[in-house]
């Protein structure tokens, strides 16, 4: 039993697997940050421009 947490504590591929679980979670949380922060903006682009299309008058060519 000694041995095995000897060798155990030896091994650096468990360590490894942490940080890449850590580094990919970053990288998930710091997408949907940058996903929420640019929706926000683009959603309130698209809202003046609906409001400013709405209020140009348009001519009817067809009449």
């Amino acid at each position: 039993m000694f041995n095995f947490i000897k060798t155990f504590r030896k091994e650096e591929e468990g360590a490894v697997t942490v940080d890449w679980v850590v580094l990919t979670a970053a990288i998930v949380g710091l997408g949907i940050a940058v996903i929420t922060t640019v929706g926000r903006g683009a959603t309130d682009q698209a809202t003046g421009l609906a409001g400013t299309m709405s209020a140009v008058s348009t001519i009817d060519f067809n009449s």
